[in-house]
């Protein structure tokens, strides 16, 4: 709960927020037939029953993005499905990660056994709201649901076996960075509006005023040169002909000597020159978010469409995990469906499920090698050199 709380935090900044709209656009990209999420079946009850499911029960055109951008948000997703006999899966509830706790190695007997448990007031424990509960029966647990393995889609990245059960999220490695970032922004806005400000040093002429009058003195000519401003009781307006500059920002000096007259001096605000560290910072997260710069429009310094092109690739492989990922889960969700139904065997398992992928160049690439390996076998069966078979 700890670091879901810093998660939601981090979702307020733009460029982590801008990061995770991203990652969830690119993952959930339409193919040339204008389908979200591609199903693929020799049977045709098969795919239909499938197509049924995904995209009249579980809406995926609508539903996928925010899944998987809570998903790549929290590390953890949760899906409770809703199963009726002979007709499978006919609705999901979605679960927020605070209040679910998935347990393992709770039955001794069974110790590949998972259940998940739903808690109201949210999971304690560990920073990764992790602990076993053995079913003791304790008359605490009554408020608390459990779900079999079957009823729940529990949608994680497993990218770090710290963070096992549960996954870790795709915002994690940039956490410590954000609160670096924050705090140098925080105090780069702080100096511009404290320190920035030119000041005025007046240096009265006080002459041959005696030194017990002298304050006095400097009280009377500062009050007449700043007044305190009178705002109208009936229009709330100020009167404009006072002076509203603030008090504060300056310096009265008294002085003396013959020779030396009453003057004004500007005294120019401090220049911040920590620009740089917040520079150093942002380029940092940017890395740990493993998002182009230039698709979040910090394209600067980018050299030419050779370059993003490189990025691309990169990115879609990111992603491309993220999807496998995610597919995975949506395999289980189609397992139970067809088993419902009474599907056994290997007609059970008789479909598959795939996400677009989202660089059109990563495409590209894999075209032109399989191009390639083509024009290779082709001259090598021309040239004899290898059997036919």
């Amino acid at each position: 709960p700890y670091l879901y709380s810093e998660y939601d935090a981090m979702d307020t900044d733009a460029i982590v927020a801008s990061a995770l709209d991203i990652v969830a656009d690119e993952a959930t990209l339409k193919n040339d037939m204008g389908e979200v999420l591609h199903i693929k079946s020799s049977d045709e009850n098969i795919q239909k029953i499938l197509y049924n499911l995904f995209y009249d029960v579980l809406n995926v055109e609508f539903n996928l993005w925010p899944w998987i951008r809570n998903m790549a948000k929290y590390g953890d997703f949760f899906l409770k499905l809703e199963i009726a006999e002979k007709f499978g899966v006919y609705n999901v509830i979605p679960y927020t990660a605070f209040h679910i706790e998935r347990q393992e190695g709770f039955d001794k007997e069974k110790p590949m056994e998972v259940r998940f448990k739903y808690n109201p007031d949210g999971v304690a424990g560990s920073d990764y709201g992790y602990f076993n509960v053995p079913n003791s029966g304790n008359q605490n647990d009554i408020q608390n649901i459990f779900f079999d393995n079957y009823e729940m889609a529990h949608f994680r990245l497993l990218t770090d076996m710290n963070f096992l059960p549960y996954g870790r999220s795709y915002i994690e490695p940039g956490r410590k960075l954000f609160k670096q970032y924050t705090l140098a922004e925080d105090a780069m806005l702080i100096h511009r509006i404290v320190r920035a400000p030119e000041k005025r040093i007046f240096y009265m002429n006080v002459g041959s005023i005696p030194p017990n009058e002298v304050d006095a003195f400097m009280e009377k000519t500062i009050s007449k040169l700043k007044r305190t401003p009178h705002m109208d009781q009936d229009t709330g307006e100020y009167n404009l002909k006072y002076n509203l500059q603030n008090l504060l920002e300056d310096f009265y000096i008294p002085i003396r000597g013959n020779d030396t007259s009453t003057k004004i001096e500007n005294l120019a605000g401090l220049q911040f020159d920590g620009i740089q560290d917040v520079e150093y910072l942002r380029e940092k997260l940017f890395a740990a978010l493993k998002v182009p710069k230039a698709f979040m429009g910090y394209d600067e310094n980018l050299e030419g469409k050779a370059t993003l092109a490189a990025q691309d690739i990169r990115f879609a492989r990111t992603v491309e995990r993220i999807q496998r990922i995610f597919t995975s889960e949506l395999y289980k969700i189609a397992l139970i469906h067809l088993y419902t139904q009474g599907y056994r065997d290997e007609s059970l398992t008789n479909f598959e499920l795939s996400l677009t992928t989202p660089s059109i160049i990563y495409d590209q690439e894999k075209i032109a090698l399989m191009t390639e390996k083509m024009t290779l076998a082709q001259s090598m069966l021309d040239s004899k050199i290898i059997p036919s078979d």
